[in-house]
């Protein structure tokens, strides 16, 4: 399967229709989505069309400015959430080095699955020098293609998506909202009530324990008991 395959053209129409209806759902113009991610407004246009695939660093950034979980695009159904307007940094400077990040891990599972860049070339059918050009960051990797590269390294796309920075902690916090929402209604409302906090801190202790230290917990307790 090459990047020019029918397959990764459809895949881009598909994330395009998602572009655009999280950016309707937003009530956000393309002129608007083009000056945040301080790219032209024409390339909004082909992304939303799929004449273009949109690049992982560029999602991220456009996911983060619409207030749109970015599993929306991998998932149909999500749940969408206001994020914190303090303190956001602008979206636009997050996609540089979000593109050189994508390289650096798009190498970085390359080498450990043991594969040469031309042994990757091969299999994706690519140009090395393109390969050589992701790696390094100076040339943005379209999302299709970033998908092709990860299945040819048995990897998740997901492993290459923002963690720790402001897009990872945000999307992070609207899973756990939506994991919240997701629990019975009398589990929310004891998580909701502060009385009930040293039992939620004692749970999460608890989770951290190793398996011999919860035993030897619970064997003190039961010599208390009997």
């Amino acid at each position: 399967m090459t990047p020019d395959s029918a397959v990764t053209k459809i895949r881009a129409k598909i994330i395009g229709a998602l572009i655009r209806e999280a950016r309707v759902q937003a009530r956000k113009t393309i002129p608007e989505c083009a000056e945040a991610l301080g790219i032209p407004a024409q390339l909004i246009e082909q992304y939303e069309l799929g004449e273009k695939a949109i690049s992982l660093p560029e999602l991220e950034a456009l996911s983060y400015y619409l207030e749109v979980p970015l599993d929306r695009f991998w998932e149909k159904e999500a749940i969408t959430h206001p994020a914190d307007p303090k303190q956001r940094p602008n979206p636009a400077s997050m996609i540089a080095l979000r593109q050189r990040m994508v390289g650096a891990l798009l190498k970085q599972a390359r080498l450990e699955s043991g594969l040469s860049q031309e042994d990757l070339a091969a299999r994706t059918e690519l140009p090395v020098e393109q390969l050589k050009a992701f790696e390094l960051g100076l040339e943005q990797v379209p999302l299709p293609v970033l998908e092709l590269l990860s299945s040819a390294l048995n990897r998740s796309i997901r492993e290459f998506q923002d963690q720790k920075g402001p897009v990872g902690v945000w999307n992070a916090r609207q899973k756990a909202i939506q994991g919240f929402e997701a629990l019975p209604m009398d589990i929310q409302t004891f998580v909701s009530k502060p009385i009930n906090r040293p039992y939620l801190d004692l749970a999460v202790r608890l989770s951290e324990m190793s398996v011999d230290r919860l035993r030897a917990v619970a064997e003190g307790l039961l010599e208390i008991t009997y």
